[in-house]
C-alpha cells in the first residue's frame, strides 16, 4: 500500500497535522518533509536491526517514528519512567542496535551498551538520498511496545502496519469523525492509547494537540480555546479535569473523553454526568492496538461498569478453555481481529499460552450480559493499576526476592485516594536485620517509581495454597 504519510500529504498538504501549546503548527506536508530528511540522515547509521525510541511527547519524536516507516524499521517504544535495568533488559530481548532519544535523556541512554543518537545528532548526519521507502506493507512489524505478563519478565508487543489500520478504522466507524476533529494527545507516545493517535491523524486527516505530558490546566485551556473535541484520559486524569472544570461548561465544539486504562468508578461517572461531560469508556490492551470494546457515552449509566461491546471489526467471547460461555457466565475474555498483534517477539511460549484457534486470550476474567455488553470482573486477576499504568505483582516480587535475605515477597494493590491503586509488599526474610527502608531503596534502583512498593510488611509467613503457590488475593 502507498506509505500514508505520503497520501496523507498528497490530499491534504495544508491541513494541520501537529499544533503544540506555544502555538507551533506543523501541516501534513512539513511533517512528511521533515520524516523524509530525518530518514535520509538517519539511513547512514545503516541499521541492521530494531531502532528504539527514548522520548517525551515531542515534535521530535513524532517525526522519528515517520521517518522510521520511511526506512521499514521497527520502532521499539522505551517507556521513560523505568531504571537504566528495565530498558538494558528490552533493548536486550528486542534485539534493539540503537537508540535515539532526547538530550534531556542522552546521558541516561549512554550508560546502556548500544548505539545511542539524539535527534540533533542524527540531523547533522549526512544524508543518504535514495534510502527511503514510499510503500508499506501490512504484514510488516511498524512498532513493538513492551507488556509485563504474570511471569514479571516484560515482553515486546509486536504491532503491524495493519494492525493500526484496522484499530484506526474500526475507532472511527465507532466514534465518528468530523472536519472539525482534533484530537489532544497527552498520553505518553510511547503507550498505545497516545501512538494510536498519531496513526488515526494521519489516516483520517486529523489534527492532533500534542502536549508534552499531562497538566489539567493545560488540558483545560485547550478545551476551552483551542477547540479540541476529543481527548485520550485514564480514570484518575479525568478526574482531575473535571475539578477543574468546576461550574464551567466545556464549549459545543467538544465531543468526548475516551477513557481506558481501567474501569471508572461509579461517582466519577455521575459527576462527568452532572458536569454534561461525555465519557466513553473502553477496554483494550497493547496487544489489542489500543480499544476493541468500548461502550458509548449514551449508554455510560445504564450500563454502569461495562466495557462496552466490541467494535466493529473485533469479536469477543468468554471462554472456559475452547469453549464459548453464555451470557452471564464468568470466563476468560478472548478477542478477534484485525487489530490484534501478530504476537510477542521471539517468545514462542507465551505466544502458544494466548492464542488458540485464532483468538486471543487476554488472562482477564469477564462476562457478558444479555445483551451483548461486556463487564471486566478483574484485569489479568493480580494487575495493579495505578494512575493508569500497569503493575505487576510478580515483576517487584522478582526484585525482592533478589535481596540477600528475602526468603518469600508477595504483592498487592491497597486502595489510593489519587492513584486509583499502589502496591504494597509482604516479605519473609531471613535477616531480622533487613528494614523496610533497605528493600524500598533496592526497589528504586530496579524498578520505575510506580511500581515500587509504598508500604512492604514483614511476615512470618505468606499465604499459599497446597501446591505451595501464593494467594496474592489472600495479601488483600
Amino acid at each position: 500500500m502507498e506509505h500514508w504519510l505520503t497520501k496523507r500529504a498528497l490530499l491534504t498538504p495544508e491541513q494541520t497535522a501537529l499544533e503544540l501549546a506555544d502555538g507551533q503548527r506543523l501541516s501534513f506536508r512539513v511533517l512528511r518533509e521533515r520524516a523524509l530528511s530525518f530518514a535520509e540522515h538517519l539511513a547512514r547509521l545503516d541499521i541492521k536491526q530494531q531502532v528504539a525510541i527514548l522520548s517525551h511527547n515531542s515534535v521530535d519524536m513524532v517525526v522519528a517514528l515517520w521517518a522510521c516507516t520511511y526506512l521499514q524499521t521497527p520502532v521499539v517504544f522505551l517507556n521513560t519512567k523505568l531504571t537504566n535495568a528495565e530498558w538494558k533488559k528490552q533493548c536486550e530481548d528486542a534485539h534493539v542496535s540503537t537508540i535515539i532519544t532526547s538530550e534531556l535523556l542522552r546521558k541516561q541512554a549512554e550508560s546502556l551498551p548500544v548505539v545511542v543518537v539524539t535527534f540533533a545528532m542524527v540531523k547533522e548526519l549526512s544524508a543518504l538520498p535514495g534510502t527511503v521507502k514510499e510503500t508499506m506493507k501490512e504484514e510488516a512489524i511498524c512498532s513493538m511496545m513492551f507488556t509485563s505478563g504474570t511471569t514479571g519478565r516484560a515482553k515486546a508487543v509486536q504491532h503491524s502496519y495493519g494492525n493500526h489500520w484496522a484499530s484506526a478504522i474500526a475507532s472511527v466507524l465507532n466514534l465518528g469523525l468530523t472536519t472539525d476533529d482534533k484530537w489532544l494527545a497527552c498520553l505518553p507516545l510511547f503507550h498505545i492509547g497516545g501512538l494510536s493517535i498519531l496513526f488515526k491523524s494521519v489516516i483520517y486527516g486529523m489534527p492532533v494537540y500534542l502536549l508534552e505530558r499531562f497538566d489539567e490546566e493545560q488540558v483545560h485551556q485547550a478545551i476551552m480555546h483551542q477547540r479540541v473535541t476529543m481527548i485520550s484520559v485514564v480514570a484518575l486524569t479525568c478526574a482531575r479535569l473535571l475539578e477543574r472544570l468546576g461550574d464551567e461548561q466545556y464549549p459545543e465544539t467538544f465531543r468526548c473523553m475516551l477513557l481506558g486504562g481501567g474501569s471508572a468508578p461509579e461517582p466519577l461517572l455521575k459527576k462527568a454526568e452532572q458536569k454534561q461531560v461525555p465519557v466513553i469508556q473502553t477496554y483494550g490492551m497493547t496487544e489489542t492496538s489500543s480499544q476493541v470494546v468500548t461502550l458509548h457515552e449514551t449508554e455510560a449509566l445504564r450500563k454502569l461498569g461495562s466495557a462496552g461491546k466490541p467494535l466493529f471489526s473485533a469479536s469477543l467471547q468468554i471462554r472456559d478453555g475452547h469453549k464459548a460461555l453464555p451470557a452471564k457466565q464468568v470466563g476468560e475474555i478472548a478477542v478477534q481481529g484485525p487489530m490484534i498483534t501478530p504476537g510477542y517477539y521471539q517468545a514462542d511460549a507465551s505466544n502458544q499460552a494466548v492464542f488458540h484457534d485464532g483468538w486471543f486470550y487476554t488472562g482477564d476474567l469477564g462476562f457478558l450480559d444479555e445483551e451483548g455488553f461486556l463487564f471486566v470482573v478483574d484485569r489479568r486477576s493480580d494487575l495493579i493499576i495505578s494512575g493508569g499504568e500497569n503493575v505487576y505483582p510478580a515483576e517487584i516480587e522478582a526484585v525482592l526476592l533478589a535481596f540477600a535475605g528475602v526468603v518469600e515477597a508477595g504483592v498487592t494493590g491497597r486502595t489510593d485516594a489519587k492513584w486509583g491503586k499502589v502496591p504494597v509488599a509482604y516479605v519473609v526474610v531471613s535477616d531480622p536485620a533487613i528494614t523496610e527502608n533497605a528493600l524500598q531503596a533496592h526497589c528504586e534502583q530496579q524498578l520505575a517509581t510506580f511500581k515500587v512498593p509504598k508500604q512492604i510488611f514483614f511476615r512470618k509467613h505468606l499465604p499459599r495454597n497446597a501446591t505451595k503457590k501464593l494467594q496474592r488475593y489472600k495479601l488483600q
